[in-house]
């Protein structure tokens, strides 16, 4: 079976990311989604300042929090699936956890924007892509203005349709 690692950091995005995971298994995949979720590490003055455990804890604590809405779209969906929370820099600790957890492919989510904002948001996609051995699918959440444009086609191929059953 299948193993499929989805990058999940509560945004949008990466839900689009989990609706594209249950969407291939519903569609005959057989596989088990693995939820993963990177949470930055302390920095060394909150590290000398704090109970090193209490700070992971924390940490570990608020990644699940954030990864709530991909669980229950996953559970309602009646997937198989395993969580994750790592702490790094979150591309090369999610090609670790894709590593360690035997997954097969990769799937995150990424803002569906153009020019310099692609170049400022994507990045960790982008390095996802390059760091992965497994093959990555980086799902394109659409950007509002194409959203618009596509209700302005449909409208018109509505409005279209009504005048052809007239005739």
């Amino acid at each position: 079976m299948l193993r499929i690692m989805i990058a999940v950091d509560g945004s949008e995005p990466s839900l689009d990311a989990v609706h594209h995971g249950v969407r291939l298994v519903r569609q005959g995949l057989q596989a088990t989604l693995v939820l993963a979720h990177v949470q930055q590490e302390a920095t060394l003055y909150e590290l000398a300042t704090q109970d090193p455990d209490l700070i992971a804890g924390a940490s570990v604590a608020a990644g699940r929090h954030l990864m709530a809405p991909a669980v229950a779209l996953v559970e309602a969906a009646g997937v198989r699936f395993e969580t994750e929370v790592g702490l790094g820099e979150p591309a090369p600790t999610l090609v670790d956890i894709a590593e360690r957890n035997g997954c097969d492919m990769i799937i995150i989510g990424a803002l569906g924007q153009g020019g310099v904002r692609r170049a400022l948001i994507g990045s960790v996609s982008r390095e996802i892509a390059r760091l992965s051995p497994v093959p990555v699918t980086i799902v394109k959440h659409p950007d509002p203005k194409d959203l618009q444009d596509v209700a302005e086609v449909e409208a018109e191929v509505a409005a279209d349709e009504g005048v052809d059953e007239r005739q």
